[in-house]
């Protein structure tokens, strides 16, 4: 799996298709998406249209907690691979613990067992995972989970997750690395961007880089995969040119020394399916 590629959160199907088109033409090779998004069929569109090899990609996307369950996850991979176009999913995992519901979450886990195993995905996953949910997990299950999605930026770092997931051989991959999700209307009153912290601001002045490149350059020298999402060419094209310059161990230390302890977005243990649950539509 390429250490960083593009994110489509929140990104508009009628968007989706032009933003993967610039992500692949500038070299990404890595494109994260999920169900609950609304626009794998962009993605897969695009990816088609590139005329880039389909052994040279690396797709990803999620089952929405509506679909959890063995039968129903092993459905959710048919409407999402319909969806996207192809054969096999090259990383496919559950977006959410849904702990309200756990025996639902082990049931989808062990279709992806499944799936993995018929060679319909060539690694799965989760998202949004704390350690309490991975050892209730791991103790139910064969397979352990290749990657772990969560927020992660500066602003709110998750160590004790991080910690577990290392311990286990799992790998972190940051949602919202570049800080977006500090910066949403949904962050509340006195929400501040990552991107416009002096720490951040002084940092990408010394590289002569943007704050983006700073914090994508801080999550990959820390072992992470991270998946930045933008629209705009231009930042797609910035957010890919992190990989010729390094940030020193203090430099590190510094934007270590930003956590707030702050989540951005929603406690796992408040996603339940009466109130995320929504219907994913047939491919």
């Amino acid at each position: 799996m390429p250490a960083l590629g593009l994110g489509v959160f929140q990104t508009p199907p009628g968007e989706t298709r032009d933003a993967v088109t610039a992500a692949l033409e500038l070299g990404y090779r890595h494109i994260d998406t999920a169900a609950a998004y609304g626009n794998e069929r962009e993605v897969g569109q695009a990816v088609r249209d590139s005329g880039v090899p389909r052994d040279e990609l690396f797709i990803e996307t999620k089952i929405w907690i509506s679909d959890y369950g063995y039968d129903e996850t092993l459905h959710g991979f048919d409407k999402s691979a319909a969806k996207l176009g192809v054969d096999r999913i090259d990383l496919l995992i559950l977006h959410q613990a849904l702990p309200s519901d756990f025996d639902r979450t082990i049931a989808a886990y062990h279709a992806l067992e499944k799936l993995l195993a018929d060679g319909k995905v060539r690694a799965i996953g989760v998202s949004n995972f704390m350690a309490g949910h991975l050892t209730a997990l791991l103790g139910a299950t064969s397979v352990v989970p290749a990657v772990n999605q969560l927020e992660i930026h500066p602003y709110f770092q998750q160590r004790a997750v991080l910690g577990f997931d290392d311990e286990h051989a799992i790998l972190d991959q940051a949602w919202s690395p570049i800080g977006g999700i500090t910066f949403y209307p949904g962050y509340g009153q006195d929400r501040r961007s990552v991107l416009r912290d002096p720490v951040v601001t002084r940092l990408a002045g010394a590289h002569g880089r943007s704050p983006a490149q700073v914090l994508l350059r801080w999550g990959l020298q820390q072992g992470r995969s991270v998946i930045p999402k933008s629209t705009r060419r231009e930042r797609i094209a910035e957010n890919i040119d992190v990989f010729d310059f390094e940030l020193t161990t203090d430099e590190l230390a510094a934007l270590d020394a930003l956590e707030t302890g702050r989540r951005g977005g929603p406690e796992p243990e408040a996603v339940t399916l009466a109130a995320y649950g929504r219907a994913i539509p047939e491919a």
